[in-house]
């Protein structure tokens, strides 16, 4: 099971979710999101990230060429467009400066639920308002369930994710707020347990 844990804010929170076993860690940069980093701050923790763990650079209001010109001076892993703004051209355009692009989108939206539709190696399924720590309708899912390498997202917690990867056997899951004691701060314990949970839910499903 992959697990990402994103909207990390500081070198300790990132510290935490490697020990942890993450094996992805999201930065986010975004004007609208408590979670967003300024362009300073964003260096700092990108080049914490170590090697084996990846780091993804979570943008959802930032031209797509930028955020790709961006993501390739800083020397993430990966760049995730998040949200409906992002057309099938702005890919194309990002794909152009930067080729590891993910995906992330609602089903509230009808997207196309194909990975690599737009070119990405990775689609993610959030709930409708992203970063809102709301849980989703699962059973969506029934009839628009993604092949391939994708992530579950929206309303995760340590307590819920086991449930929510038996139901929806994700590739991967990501989670922000529900592991924060406050919106955009990282709770070290929550963290843990949520890695934890969710590595031991899919080694029992397997």
């Amino acid at each position: 099971m992959f697990v990402k844990v994103c909207g990390l804010g500081t070198t300790a929170d990132i510290d935490v979710a490697v020990a942890a076993g993450a094996d992805a860690v999201g930065l986010v940069i975004s004007g609208t999101s408590v979670r967003g980093l300024d362009h300073d701050r964003a260096v700092r923790l990108a080049a914490h990230v170590p090697p084996g763990v990846l780091s993804v650079l979570v943008v959802n209001d930032t031209p797509a060429a930028d955020a790709a010109r961006i993501a390739g001076e800083l020397g993430f892993g990966a760049l995730q467009l998040h949200g409906k703004a992002y057309r099938e051209e702005d890919f194309a355009a990002a794909a152009g400066v930067f080729p590891r692009l993910w995906r992330a989108t609602s089903l509230n939206e009808r997207p196309d639920t194909r990975v690599g539709a737009y070119g990405e190696e990775v689609l993610l399924l959030d709930s409708p308002r992203a970063g809102s720590g709301e849980p989703w309708d699962l059973s969506l899912l029934e009839t628009a369930r993604p092949e391939g390498p994708w992530l579950l997202a929206g309303g995760l917690t340590p307590d819920n994710v086991g449930e929510a990867i038996d139901r929806a056997r994700p590739w991967g899951v990501d989670v922000s707020s529900g592991v924060e004691s406050a919106p955009g701060v990282k709770d070290h314990d929550l963290i843990r347990t949520f890695v934890a949970a969710a590595k031991q839910a899919a080694s029992q499903g397997a």
